[in-house]
């Protein structure tokens, strides 16, 4: 048994376009040539595969054989791969980046990143994106260190030198615990909060290691991970801030109470877009930073 040819991607577009439009005829239409040279493209295809991929004897319009309903899948992924290769290509001959690399601080509200991502990816549907999240520190960390070309960052108590920052508004951070905690049960006291446990959110960087950030208790776990704060906050195991919005249902379900700590101050956490200002992103990068700020009204 001989191996098959290699049929060319134009014998695939004629073949696809017999398929979609129903006849030789309509596919000789839809590409401007005559009927005879579709027919003739489609015949050295079979004979390139070896296969025939339409049945031409028992019907007045050509239908697939199982064979080319085989084919047919594989000659779409080609096709599309190929189209999707030309526009990435063009995409980088008018200077748009081939990837976006984002890292998002834990607390931005994740229903503003999916919507903006959303709106990136229609608008730019070449352009690969790769995200981390991180929590406070880390996310410069990771612009200064090159592993992120844009970051969405909180507070800093030092600025990084050599970034870009640009506000793109804040976000309510609320103190919270389990309907069954003892700071759950009404106002409190002055000073009430230092005698239970705080859950702390910690960084994974060096840049703000040691810093505290809202801390009264006397006493703290201290977490990585936001998620992780969320449950056992849930869990009755301490009290902590959390972003109001992602406790909001929370609070409504009763599976979360919001606090009343006379010691404690409103704190707004605000949010920042950073990028290295020898390097700034590109057309994509900048169309998602606009897209961010005018999430906040700017």
């Amino acid at each position: 048994m001989s191996d098959p040819g290699q049929p060319t991607l134009d014998q695939l577009r004629v073949f696809l376009t017999v398929v979609d439009t129903g006849s030789f005829a309509a596919a000789g239409r839809k590409l401007n040539r005559a009927t005879s040279v579709i027919s003739y493209a489609v015949a050295n295809l079979e004979a390139q595969l070896g296969l025939t991929l339409f049945d031409r004897e028992t019907t007045r319009k050509p239908q697939l054989t199982d064979a080319g309903k085989t084919v047919l899948g594989e000659a779409r992924n080609v096709a599309s791969g190929i189209d999707g290769l030309r526009a990435k290509v063009k995409g980088l001959l008018s200077g748009l980046e081939a990837e976006v690399n984002l890292v998002v601080d834990v607390i931005f509200p994740p229903c503003r990143l999916v919507e903006a991502l959303a709106a990136f990816q229609k608008e730019f549907p070449t352009v690969a994106l790769r995200l981390h999240v991180e929590a406070l520190g880390a996310v410069t960390q990771y612009v200064l260190d090159r592993r992120a070309t844009i970051g969405l960052s909180g507070p800093l108590n030092t600025r990084a030198v050599g970034l870009e920052r640009m506000a793109i508004g804040t976000v309510s951070l609320i103190p919270v615990a389990a309907p069954t905690h003892p700071l759950a049960k009404g106002r409190n006291k002055p000073g009430a909060g230092r005698d239970h446990i705080q859950l702390v959110l910690t960084d994974r960087s060096q840049l703000t290691a040691g810093q505290d950030f809202a801390v009264i208790a006397n006493r703290t776990w201290r977490l990585a991970d936001l998620g992780a704060k969320h449950e056992l906050l849930k869990a009755g195991l301490g009290w902590g801030s959390m972003p109001e919005p992602l406790v909001r249902a929370d609070i409504a379900a009763k599976r979360l109470v919001k606090l009343k700590l006379p010691d404690w101050v409103s704190e707004t956490y605000p949010i920042d877009v950073i990028y290295p200002a020898d390097t700034p992103p590109g057309p994509a990068g900048q169309w998602l930073i606009r897209m961010f700020a005018a999430q906040a009204g700017l």
